[in-house]
């Protein structure tokens, strides 16, 4: 793991986002790093440094002008015993005044000291984050190497106010933070990718929809392990449950005909790795109205359509990327579907599975897959799906360096 015997000075400020830190701590030491906290005055007014404490298992330190920790010049120590520092939540004051170089507390002085690289996870009212002070001050922090994750649009704490100024989840600021320390080499650096993922839903009518099992895991995976290779990677994902990958650029769809556009528009890449299930058919006339069901009346007949072929489009384009990888959700003549699929659709790589209910692949978190090319098949034992995704990208990876 990246992390693991990772070094992580963690300082939380004076903001609700603040509850948030607790399980971030968590997050980190799960993977192997161990999390010394620094606590602004304001941070200690929505959580404890008993909590803080506990959940480290390290001292947190709140004050410069502690006699026992400033002994050996403490806030030198914290600003160069870390391999990374990460502020989360950064207030609109923090951030102040780190872009003005101002040390009047704990924590200020700290990020003025260290030479290691700084995370903000930005957290404060949408007014506060669009405020032209506040914008000039991100603009200095970001010329100064400062790196950000977020903060995130959504709903604020405070009754009726929304927009951007959310922390980013802790999973996220981890992931940011995996990014920053990984010294692994990025053999996709420069390159491009698109990545479909999950079901589409076809709308019947305004509540009923043509869908499938697709929990998307699989291509959200696939996406995070090309952006760890160094891609710049582009997920157009339908709907689904889980988080968007830490990143990745993600593009929302419903329908097999938005998805498509998506992927168009992301154009040109030098890698599209198809895994969304797009519903095949969908409805040709979706009612405007909820189609009702009346005693006495017959059955209603849905008329259907063909979806695009996403991945025959993008196989026989005029910017067809180097590299096109299609995913074949079988359950039966796995090997020859997945070969007759290779061809019709332009491809370069099947990734081939059985999907049958028996399996649990469809929406489960293993998968047992088939490599077809034009050279072959080569199958993979089980594994989970965050394994295939990691060998798969390694695979792309190598592919594209042969040429």
């Amino acid at each position: 793991m990246v992390l693991g015997g990772k070094r992580i000075l963690l300082i939380i400020s004076g903001g609700i986002a603040a509850y948030k830190s607790l399980d971030l701590i968590r997050r980190l030491r799960e993977r192997g790093a161990s999390v010394r906290p620094v606590m602004t005055s304001g941070a200690q007014q929505f959580v404890t440094p008993l909590a803080v404490g506990a959940l480290a298992a390290d001292h947190v330190f709140t004050d410069l002008f502690s006699r026992q920790d400033e002994q050996d010049v403490g806030h030198i120590r914290l600003a160069r015993e870390c391999d990374v520092v990460v502020v989360a939540p950064a207030t609109a004051d923090l951030m102040a005044k780190m872009a003005n170089g101002l040390a009047d507390d704990l924590a200020s002085t700290v990020l003025l000291a260290t030479d290691r690289p700084v995370l903000l996870a930005p957290a404060m009212n949408p007014h506060m984050w669009s405020n032209a002070a506040t914008r000039r001050n991100v603009a200095t922090l970001n010329s100064d190497g400062i790196h950000f994750i977020g903060p995130m649009s959504g709903e604020m704490a405070e009754s009726r106010e929304a927009g951007m100024g959310r922390m980013a989840e802790p999973l996220d600021i981890v992931a940011a933070a995996e990014r920053l320390l990984d010294t692994s080499p990025k053999p996709l650096a420069g390159r491009k990718a698109i990545v479909t993922s999950g079901p589409t839903h076809e709308p019947i009518d305004p509540v009923r929809y043509i869908a499938n099992r697709s929990s998307g895991r699989q291509g959200h995976a696939i996406a995070s392990a090309l952006a760890r290779l160094g891609a710049e990677v582009t997920l157009v994902s339908g709907p689904v449950t889980i988080a968007d990958p830490a990143g990745v650029k993600t593009i929302h769809v419903e329908r097999a005909e938005d998805m498509r556009d998506a992927v168009l528009t992301a154009l040109p890449a030098d890698i599209a790795v198809m895994v969304a299930a797009v519903a095949d058919w969908r409805v040709a006339s979706a009612s405007d109205q909820k189609i009702k069901k009346n005693p006495g009346e017959s059955i209603p007949t849905l008329a259907l359509t063909e979806n695009p072929d996403i991945l025959k489009t993008i196989g026989h384009h005029t910017l067809r990327p180097k590299l096109v990888i299609g995913f074949a959700a079988e359950t039966q003549d796995i090997d020859s579907n997945a070969k007759n699929k290779l061809e019709r659709k332009g491809a370069d790589m099947i990734v081939a599975n059985d999907v049958s209910p028996a399996t649990g692949i469809m929406g489960g978190v293993r998968n047992r897959v088939r490599i077809v090319t034009h050279d072959g098949i080569d199958q993979w034992p089980d594994m989970a799906k965050e394994d295939v995704a990691t060998k798969l990208a390694e695979l792309i990876a190598e592919r594209l360096r042969r040429g």
